[in-house]
């Protein structure tokens, strides 16, 4: 049953243990060895200004991921593309994927609105998502084209050649997140190659089975096709019923995900206790 379903970590990148680069390519090449799928950190400038912890720039953590590695997938979750300059995003991302032999997954997302706010920068949802699709656009053209034009509401980009290119073909994977019941995360994702559906108040409920069911019978009316498309599920097995943990998965590889992320933070322990529970592999059904 599980053939086709890949497990992977979700880990913030802040903590006293985890806000470290070195750390972090620590327990990436432990989660290689324990039969790990993907590595998935992520990508905040800031969470908490009132109880600061130490935190560690996903991009320069990943470099280490990626030199600690040979074969797990690995990317950030998720990337606010609104907060980035496409052509700066789209040049490290490509440097990753030719440094990791092709492991890259990227995934975006309008951003939390503490990462814009304490900042000065734009909040409003709206131009962020605008920001965020023609974000897309250039992305996906510099790293496809040799020379790039584009003319947008926001951006602007003038005969731009761009070398490097991705290992990886057609692109780098785009796993696009929304949070349920929005509906626009939701479209724009049937666009790309994989959604990361998430919860309004996602730390304290994910979303259950069921929702992931109305969001794939909502995102086949954009691509009715979703045969090549990841569906990632998030969520987290607390070791004390391990038959409870084997249904709870199972129950969303029946709603279709395809990707598991187990949720790993501090709070499941010291550090050691963290590197137990990664170096015990993957639930699978």
């Amino acid at each position: 049953m599980t053939e086709n379903i890949k497990f992977g970590l979700y880990m913030p990148n802040f903590g006293e243990s985890l806000g470290n680069a070195r750390i972090m390519a620590e327990l990436a090449a432990d989660a290689e060895k324990a039969g790990w799928d993907g590595f998935f950190i992520w990508d905040h400038i800031i969470i908490d200004s009132d109880s600061p912890l130490p935190m560690v720039d996903p991009w320069v953590a990943l470099t280490a991921v990626a030199m600690n590695t040979k074969k797990i997938r690995f990317g950030t979750t998720i990337t606010p593309l609104p907060r980035r300059r496409p052509w700066k995003l789209a040049r490290e991302t490509v440097t990753l994927d030719q440094l990791s032999g092709g492991r890259l997954i990227l995934s975006v997302g309008l951003g939390a609105s503490p990462d814009f706010a304490a900042f000065g920068e734009e909040t409003d949802p709206k131009t962020r998502a605008g920001k965020l699709d023609e974000g897309l656009e250039i992305l996906t053209g510099l790293w496809k084209e040799e020379v790039f034009d584009y003319d947008g509401q926001y951006y602007k980009l003038n005969q731009v050649k761009f070398l490097l290119k991705p290992v990886q073909s057609p692109r780098i994977p785009i796993w696009v997140a929304g949070t349920w019941p929005n509906k626009a995360p939701f479209q724009r994702a049937a666009r790309w190659d994989g959604v990361i559906p998430l919860k309004a108040g996602f730390e304290e409920v994910f979303l259950t089975p069921d929702d992931f069911k109305n969001i794939l019978e909502y995102i086949k009316k954009f691509n009715p096709n979703l045969r090549a498309f990841d569906v990632v599920c998030i969520g987290v097995t607390l070791e004390e019923d391990p038959e409870k943990d084997l249904e709870k998965i199972k129950s969303y590889i029946n709603a279709g995900g395809n990707w598991w992320l187990e949720y790993i933070d501090e709070w499941r322990g010291s550090l050691k206790e963290i590197r137990e529970i990664i170096r015990n592999g993957p639930k699978k059904p």
